[in-house]
């Protein structure tokens, strides 16, 4: 079957990787434009233009689906579109372009987490289980009737970076599986149910960490937002970054924000019990481990995060 794939960071690669793998004729790849990136703002292709041009596929770049977009998409003359993360939208001239439509990979079990961060959501939210659906894509939000589905339980210290990882290689499979059903005939999705929620795309402010919260809800947001916005709060005027923190139910009575030693680790106070910092980032230097961080400042005692 010929298929265009729309995509765009490392977490597709491994979808395209796995459709070519599977014997799929891949006509095209459509991704967002080069962007800069890193501390020199260098100008960079996307994981998946990189990866692309590697396996020697043509690439669209665009940033946006324009009449020009949805021309060339036409001459590809795919019969289905394969789309996991591409970062836009496909807009109904687009849509009605393969027989079989387009099949998108999303990271949440839907209806649950609608969205641009749906990983991110299950995670600061405590989701039991968290997972991964293929559907077919609609003028809607995440709102077309589902092929299948892939879950897994996350470990109580899994970040939504780690969890994501996971699921773009189980995603993949998924999604080979899904559109070799479609080819074959024998698979047709079903409407999704049950009361749907939604996962707006994550801001910087949402990586900021509230330390009157109890301290299991700042443990789920830090390891939400990790790797990207990230945890963060303020160490006075300035910005101060870190990985997420460890429950500390054996220690209580530390003021909100609050930071103190016990024994050799670096706890913080907040609604309910502490939690012990791990790693954090001062305004203008590297990551450290946070009991180096505290010796090397002086006396920290008093000091309040916030």
């Amino acid at each position: 079957m010929r298929i265009v794939f729309a995509g765009t960071p490392d977490v597709a690669v491994p979808s395209l990787d796995r459709l070519v793998l599977a014997g799929f004729t891949v006509v095209g790849v459509l991704t967002r434009p080069d962007a800069r990136v890193g501390r020199k703002r260098a100008i960079t292709p996307s994981a998946v233009a990189a990866r692309a041009e590697e396996l020697g596929i043509p690439v669209l770049k665009a940033a946006r689906i324009t009449p020009e977009v949805v021309a060339r998409l036409q001459e590809w003359t795919p019969e289905a579109a394969a789309i996991v993360a591409y970062g836009g939208i496909v807009p109904p001239a687009a849509l009605a372009i393969p027989r079989h439509g387009w099949i998108n990979l999303h990271f949440s079990l839907l209806p649950a987490w609608r969205g641009a961060a749906p990983l991110q959501y299950s995670v600061i939210h405590g989701d039991d289980v968290v997972g991964a659906s293929t559907f077919r894509l609609e003028e809607g939000l995440d709102t077309g009737p589902v092929f299948g589905t892939v879950a897994l339980t996350p470990g109580p210290e899994a970040t939504s970076g780690q969890l994501l990882a996971q699921l773009a290689d189980a995603g993949a499979e998924l999604l080979a599986q899904t559109l070799t059903g479609v080819a074959e005939g024998r698979l047709e999705p079903r409407p999704q149910a049950g009361e749907p929620t939604f996962a707006p795309k994550l801001t910087l402010e949402d990586g900021r960490l509230d330390w009157s919260l109890p301290a299991v809800a700042l443990h789920r947001r830090a390891r939400g937002v990790t790797p990207e916005p990230g945890a963060w709060t303020m160490l006075g005027a300035d910005r101060f970054k870190l990985e997420p923190p460890r429950l500390r139910p054996d220690i209580e009575g530390i003021e909100p924000g609050h930071l103190a030693w016990a024994d050799k680790s670096l706890v913080v106070g907040t609604g309910t019990h502490a939690l012990e910092l791990t790693r954090v980032q001062p305004a203008g230097k590297k990551m450290m481990a946070a009991a180096d961080w505290a010796r090397g400042a002086g006396n920290i005692e008093g000091t309040v995060l916030g």
